[in-house]
């Protein structure tokens, strides 16, 4: 083994069947970048500066956009200079740090979806224990063993993908480091890569997505059997139960455009592997905005402001 070389760097080289269409990617890419930095960014600056906005629901959400905020730094500049600029080269540690908050991210994703479905828990099922049940010291029991489980199991994965041997091709046909593009290049036995990333994806999104549904199943017989009250405060899961609807269908379209290679084009795939981080940057800021009602009356006011001082300004 001391006489095989392995390749330090690699080519991102995702839709690159598009030839000299690719660089057209850049606009919708970059349009797309825009709107979640400026969503994410007001959504967070509404929910800081107002006081009212300071219970637990609205910091989960807070929470939520801020790994939305974070996440497409990681990949999103980098994707656009190779679509503008054909910059498609990154170094091993620069592809495995990627890879490293790229997962890390996403799983505290579906994470603070739980955190945000244990919220609506506590606040309908046990309204008069709500405030206790929410309390600092009592919450960080269900936050800390899932970010210490978020953050071993990135961390195993990482490690892992970085002790292979890459010796063969070191073409990533993807935009970014992702996990299984990655190892499927190294040379010699992946089993134990394969086994740890799908022990991962049990452990984090199913089970978590597994609590979830078991928390909205009993939130929903409370509504049920408490009547017309009951069902005014489940009007604050819908917004939950959008965004959750949304990130599962676009997981699972990704899954199976990966389990069907031979029906899909590479960019395809490519496609929805890259939408299944991206989008949900766009979306959950914009349906938190749209459909909680004190957020979008301060996000209003905001803008009615704005355009007032400029009305000023110009006359």
């Amino acid at each position: 083994m001391e006489n095989i070389s392995s390749h330090k760097h690699f080519i991102l080289n995702g839709f690159h069947e598009l030839g000299e269409l690719r660089p057209v990617l850049f606009i919708p890419f970059f349009i797309m970048f825009v709107v979640s930095l400026l969503a994410n960014s007001l959504l967070l600056y509404v929910i800081i500066s107002q006081r009212s906005l300071h219970s637990p629901m609205y910091i989960l959400i807070a929470g939520m956009a801020c790994v939305d905020l974070s996440l497409p730094l990681f990949f999103v500049p980098n994707m656009l200079l190779s679509f503008l600029f054909d910059w498609r080269g990154i170094s091993l540690i620069g592809c495995l740090v990627q890879m490293y908050f790229l997962h890390l991210l996403g799983a505290f994703q579906s994470t603070l979806l739980l955190w945000m479905a244990l919220d609506r828990y506590f606040a309908i099922c046990t309204p008069l224990y709500y405030h206790e049940s929410m309390a600092l010291q009592r919450f960080l029991k269900f936050v800390i063993p899932l970010v210490v489980r978020n953050v071993l199991m990135v961390s195993v994965v990482v490690i892992l993908a970085g002790s292979l041997l890459f010796c063969f091709r070191n073409v990533i046909n993807h935009c970014l480091c992702e996990h299984m593009a990655l190892v499927e290049l190294a040379c010699g036995s992946t089993t134990i890569n394969s086994l740890v990333g799908l022990i991962s994806v049990f452990l984090i999104p199913v089970a978590d997505f597994i609590m979830i549904t078991a928390s909205y199943i009993i939130i929903f017989s409370s509504v049920l059997s408490s009547g017309q009250s009951g069902a005014k405060a489940l009007h604050t899961c819908v917004t939950h139960i959008v965004v959750i609807t949304v990130s599962l269908t676009i997981i699972l379209v990704a899954f199976l455009s990966y389990r069907i290679r031979n029906g899909l084009p590479a960019a395809v795939r490519v496609f929805f592997s890259t939408m299944y981080l991206f989008f949900p940057s766009c979306f959950n800021p914009i349906i938190y905005g749209i459909r909680t009602t004190e957020i979008r009356q301060h996000i209003l006011k905001i803008l009615t402001c704005c355009r007032f001082v400029q009305t000023v300004n110009y006359s």
